[in-house]
C-alpha cells in the first residue's frame, strides 16, 4: 500500500511510500515542515522541558528553514537563495576540484595504505565538510568536533522515536554550533569574511533587519550540518553502487559523458535521505485513507524512488537511466535548497577519482551502515587500487 499507518514512528504515522503520494505530499501546503517542538518533547518525555537549555534548544531548532513554513520560510530562503545560484556556485568549482585532488594526493602518498584505504574517512567526509566550509566563509575549516556534532544531529533527526538521550547530545551539539558560530562572528565582525560568503550574506541580512540573531545561527548551524551530511553519503553510497556493479564503473570510466546521469541514478537508487517528517495541518484523502489534522506524516523517499509503478526495474542500478526526476532533493516549497552545490561536488569528486583512481574496487572487508533510518550512511567503505595506475 502508498498510504499506511504504522506505530513505528513517535507512537503513529502515516507512512506514505508510493512515488505519486510522495510528491503530491511534498507539494501540498497541508504537508507542514513544522514539527520541531513535539518532535523534541516525544524524545525527552518531559525531561528537562522547562530548562534554559531545552528552550534555547526549540528555539534555534524552530527557526531553522527546515522547519519553518509560509511566509517566514519564505523570507529565509530568499536571504539564502543568492548563495545558491549557479553562476555563484561555479566560482567554487575550481577551489572545489582542488580540494578532491588534494585529498587523493594525500591517500597516495600515505605509506600506511599503500594498497587501500577507508574511503568513508578519507574522501567522503572531509569533501564536504571543507566545501561547505568554503562556501559559508569560515576563516579556517571546521572546527574538529564538528563530525561528532554533525552525527548526533543526524541521530535525532533520524530517529522514528528520538530517546533522551538522542535528545540532549543533539541540543549539545546545536549548542556548541551556535557558540562556535557566535564566537567566529564576533572576532570577524564581517570584515574578514568573503564578500559574497554565506556567512557575510547572512551578517548584511541581519544588519538590514531582515533576520534576527537566533534566525542567523539557526541557518548557519542548519547549513554547515545540511550541507555536509548529504553530500557525504550521497559520494560514499554512490561509489558502493559503482563497485558493486563494476559494469557500470567501467561504463562510466570509458563514457564519462553519463556521470550527470550517474548521479542522478545514485540518488534515486540509495537516497542519502530516505524520508521526511510532516504534520497535516487540515484533513487530506490520500490514496483511499483520511489524514487527520495534527496526524504524523513519513515521506518514504527512499521507496518512492523505488517505486515499481514509476521506474522500470527499479531495484537495478542503471547509470542510463530515463525514467524523470527521482524525490531525493524533494520537491515543492522545500526542495532543497543545496541541490545544486551537492550535484556539481559529486561530478567533480567522481570525475577526480575515474581519473586519479580508475582500478578502485571492493576490498575484501565488508562496508560498514551507520544505524539511521532516516540518513542512509556509511561509515566505513574500504576500497583498493593499483598504485601503479594512478594518475
Amino acid at each position: 500500500m502508498a498510504v499506511q499507518w504504522s506505530t513505528a514512528h513517535c507512537g503513529g504515522a502515516w507512512v506514505i511510500s508510493g512515488h505519486e503520494q510522495v510528491a503530491a505530499a511534498l507539494r501540498d501546503p497541508r504537508f507542514s515542515v513544522r514539527r520541531a517542538a513535539r518532535w523534541i518533547n516525544s524524545g525527552l518525555g518531559g525531561k528537562q522541558a522547562d530548562s534554559a537549555a531545552e528552550r534555547r534548544f526549540k528555539r534555534l531548532f524552530s527557526r531553522s528553514l527546515l522547519f519553518l513554513d509560509g511566509r517566514a520560510h519564505r523570507r529565509l530562503r530568499g536571504v539564502l537563495n543568492p548563495g545558491f545560484k549557479p553562476a555563484q556556485l561555479a566560482l567554487q568549482a575550481p577551489a572545489i576540484e582542488a580540494l578532491a585532488q588534494q585529498l587523493i594526493d594525500d591517500i597516495l602518498r600515505d605509506p600506511q595504505s599503500p594498497h587501500g584505504f577507508d574511503f568513508i574517512s578519507r574522501f567522503a567526509r572531509p569533501l564536504p565538510a571543507l566545501v561547505i566550509a568554503r562556501l559559508m566563509g569560515l576563516p579556517g575549516a571546521v572546527p574538529p568536533a564538528f563530525i561528532d556534532w554533525a552525527a548526533d544531529l543526524a541521530a535525532f533527526i533520524g530517529s522514528p522515536t528520538p530517546d533522551a538521550a538522542q535528545t540532549l547530545a543533539a541540543q549539545h551539539a546545536m549548542q556548541a554550533l551556535c557558540d562556535f558560530f557566535s564566537s567566529t562572528l564576533e572576532q570577524e565582525q564581517g570584515q574578514a569574511l568573503p564578500p559574497h560568503s554565506l556567512l557575510a550574506q547572512l551578517l548584511q541580512a541581519r544588519q538590514q533587519g531582515q533576520i534576527n540573531q537566533v534566525e542567523l545561527l539557526a541557518q548557519c548551524s542548519t547549513l554547515l550540518f545540511a550541507g555536509y551530511e548529504t553530500t557525504r553519503n550521497l559520494l560514499g553510497n554512490g561509489l558502493l553502487a559503482l563497485l558493486r556493479h563494476p559494469e557500470q564503473w567501467r561504463l562510466l570510466k570509458s563514457e564519462p559523458h553519463w556521470l550527470r546521469s550517474a548521479i542522478r541514478e545514485m540518488l534515486r537508487h540509495d537516497s542519502p535521505v530516505q524520508y521526511t517528517g510532516r504534520r497535516l495541518l487540515a484533513p487530506v484523502q490520500l490514496d483511499g485513507q483520511t489524514l487527520a489534522r495534527g496526524d504524523l506524516a513519513i515521506l518514504h523517499i527512499g521507496l518512492a524512488n523505488h517505486d515499481a509503478k514509476r521506474y522500470h526495474q527499479p531495484q537495478d542500478f542503471d547509470i542510463r537511466r530515463d525514467q524523470g526526476m527521482h524525490l531525493s532533493f524533494g520537491q515543492g516549497p522545500h526542495v532543497c535548497l543545496g541541490a545544486a552545490l551537492t550535484q556539481m561536488e559529486a561530478e567533480i569528486a567522481f570525475t577526480a577519482l575515474m581519473r586519479r583512481l580508475p582500478t578502485l574496487a571492493l576490498d575484501t572487508a565488508a562496508p560498514v551502515w551507520q544505524d539511521n533510518p532516516a540518513y542512509r550512511a556509511l561509515a566505513r567503505l574500504p576500497v583498493v587500487f593499483t598504485r601503479n595506475h594512478h594518475a
